[in-house]
């Protein structure tokens, strides 16, 4: 054998050996008490639609996922530093976008505003920007965006200083129902698991209010993904559109259809 061709072959063989060894692809994806879209379920491992929906994909784009326990808050900034490669749920917003890339639309998640039983004829509000003009003590998370209209009341600073904002949304539920705060934003479907869960689902209602309605995509980050990755990914979750998985996995947790 020629040394052009024992060399070509040498270098062939290490290139095999180096492509063998590569560390497989792995992910870690963020998850939180959110019931139903992320929970500790009975059996003690951790479930629920948005990861069941995400570990699934992965999976099928040949990736393990492993699981990170954080708030959101901290999530978008472990995040934006390549510390946590997937946050399912997070939309899309133009600061969020100098360090995540985003996939079309998952889930669709309904924000809405709840008040203690009785209040809702006293305040009579039709749209969230009306809050400005009143008294009404708001609640919110931290770090969380509810849509268009919650960012603009957040930009009169008079209003958003009076804003209770904390991290946990049951303290959230507890404050409204001891009457420290007026209302709340919560997505609809969390709200029904959190207020059951907690018995206040006879004293704190759903209002017809709604804050927002958009499709929920998945965030990547930047420093450890790229966009090959996320039209991947994309695709990945059209399939199970189409075959029907994803459906399944909504209705395992919630009995019903959600709208993509």
């Amino acid at each position: 054998m020629k040394p052009g061709v024992v060399t070509a072959t040498l270098l062939l063989g290490i290139a095999g050996l180096a492509q063998a060894a590569a560390p497989a692809c792995e992910k870690t994806l963020r998850w939180n008490d959110d019931p139903p879209f992320s929970m500790r379920l009975a059996s003690g491992a951790v479930g629920g639609v948005q990861l069941d929906v995400n570990i699934e994909a992965l999976r099928r784009m040949g990736c393990s996922v492993k699981l990170v326990e954080m708030p959101f808050a901290r999530a978008l900034v472990e995040l934006e530093h390549g510390k946590l490669d997937v946050l399912a749920g997070a939309f899309k917003r133009p600061e969020r976008e100098a360090y995540a890339w985003f996939s079309a639309p998952v889930l669709r998640s309904r924000n809405m505003l709840y008040m203690r039983r009785g209040d809702e004829p006293h305040w009579g509000f039709q749209s969230l920007l009306e809050l400005r003009r009143s008294a009404f003590r708001l609640g919110a998370q931290i770090g969380v965006v509810y849509g268009p209209d919650y960012a603009a009341l957040m930009r009169d600073s008079d209003y958003a200083r009076g804003v209770v904002k904390v991290s946990n949304r049951h303290a959230l539920w507890q404050m409204l129902e001891r009457g420290r705060i007026d209302g709340v934003i919560a997505d609809e479907l969390t709200a029904g698991f959190e207020l059951a869960e907690l018995k206040l689902a006879d004293k704190v209602i759903k209002t017809q209010l709604v804050v927002s309605d958009e499709p929920a995509p998945t965030a990547f980050s930047m420093r450890s993904t790229d966009p090959a990755f996320v039209e991947r990914y994309n695709d990945t979750i059209e399939a199970m559109r189409r075959d029907g998985s994803l459906q399944r996995i909504v209705q395992r947790y919630l009995g019903t259809a959600m709208a993509p």
